[in-house]
């Protein structure tokens, strides 16, 4: 008999184990378990919009204060400079007036 016995217990150890369906519970428990994860993401999310919001409002009213024109007008104001023209390195698209050739040394006759 202590033969038997090892063999059953031998048996039931090897023998695959199949797959069993979650339980009701533990199916509510998954879903309360998604639901609580994605309201935790929204409100991260609503918690990083609005700090983004509160950063942007404050950077605008301290440049407002400052009286600090924005970068962009100031070289919409001027688009005819250009840079490497300025420091010799390519010819001046535009034609040198009586100042610029001055500037130079030479004189217009």
């Amino acid at each position: 008999m202590p033969m038997t016995a090892r063999t059953q217990l031998v048996e039931t150890v090897a023998t695959p184990q199949h797959f069993t369906p979650p339980t009701a519970r533990e199916l509510r428990a998954q879903a309360v378990h998604r639901l609580q994860i994605g309201m935790f993401g929204l409100a991260a999310m609503l918690l990083i919009v609005g700090l983004a919001n509160i950063i942007m409002e404050r950077a605008r009213l301290a440049d407002a204060a400052s009286g600090a024109a924005p970068v962009a007008s100031s070289a919409a104001a001027s688009p005819s400079s250009d840079p490497l023209a300025d420091l010799g390195v390519v010819p001046s698209a535009a034609p040198a007036d009586g100042a610029g050739a001055q500037r130079n040394g030479r004189r217009q006759r």
